[in-house]
């Protein structure tokens, strides 16, 4: 981010959200220039212990305080800092927050001032209740290759970045004059949205960017993997030049994946990418293929 663009300078931020959503989206308001509080149980973050690095590269500059909200004096001193608060980040179900007295009733009579923005499983009201987690809302939409674990946490992330365009939608409301809101992220609702392409039919078995075009592949070269996205007619006529496959290719017929297949099974992953930078052609090597680790 451009540190010199801080549009969030003067909002002040109180986070009680832990493990990933939260503190990734914590750390991008802080890049924009709000003021950044995290509020931490006694038991801490699980990041801080799975993934230390992570979690100090996320909190940098994030000022973490130690409150045990089942205690009354700790819930009088996270009420103190509610009381100077522009925005309330939460990541429990509404349950837990009713039951700490957090509810979005009770903080607007007691913080008329401050906006809510709470991670939850989802904005449906029958379902704001139930548990999840990444995998879970990956794989209701189709987002798992069966048998394989993600290999990233695709819900959490484009998560974490709608919760800043929530905060965001909050300092633009204040400089607006609009009351408070209690904005809702959830992460089952973002899963669904980054599974539209799949709804769309672009991504499905056979589709167009599903392997029925032999130029978008991920191949086997000669000792790994590339991934070619020779998508677009000039790209097509460069790939088609390279591979021998004639003037106008049928882009969607087997034999011409099988002959972009053998051309790319006869380079090593290194002549492939020589090849792609010296005539401009999408194509990466792999570091990592497949759906992922297996469960």
């Amino acid at each position: 981010m451009d540190s010199a663009f801080r549009p969030l300078a003067g909002c002040r931020i109180v986070s009680l959200a832990l493990n990933i959503p939260g503190p990734v989206a914590l750390a991008d308001c802080r890049a924009l220039g709000a003021r950044c509080h995290k509020v931490e149980p006694p038991s801490g973050d699980l990041v801080q212990r799975v993934a230390p690095a992570l979690y100090a590269a996320l909190h940098r500059g994030v000022k973490v305080r130690t409150l045990d909200l089942k205690d009354a004096a700790c819930q009088r001193a996270l009420h103190r800092s509610l009381a100077t608060a522009d925005v309330l980040i939460t990541a429990f179900r509404p349950q837990a927050l009713a039951r700490m007295g957090l509810d979005w009733a009770a903080l607007r009579k007691r913080h008329p001032q401050l906006w809510q923005v709470a991670i939850q499983g989802s904005a449906d009201p029958a379902h704001v209740d139930d548990a999840g987690h990444d995998l879970t809302y990956q794989a209701a939409h189709g987002l798992l290759t069966p048998g394989h674990l993600p290999t990233t946490l695709l819900a959490d992330m484009a998560g974490a970045q709608a919760v800043v365009l929530a905060v965001l939608q909050a300092a633009l409301g204040r400089t607006q004059g609009v009351g408070p809101r209690r904005l809702v992220v959830g992460l089952g609702d973002v899963a669904e949205r980054m599974a539209a392409p799949l709804r769309w039919g672009l991504t499905a078995p056979g589709a167009l960017l599903g392997g029925g075009h032999a130029g978008y592949q991920v191949l086997r070269a000669r000792d790994g993997w590339v991934a070619l996205a020779a998508l677009e007619p000039h790209f097509g006529a460069r790939l088609a030049a390279l591979a021998g496959l004639g003037a106008c290719p049928d882009w969607g017929h087997p034999a011409t994946r099988d002959a972009v297949a053998a051309w790319a099974a006869a380079h090593e992953v290194a002549a492939l990418a020589r090849l792609a930078q010296a005539h401009d052609l999408p194509l990466v090597v792999c570091p990592l293929v497949g759906g992922g680790r297996t469960a």
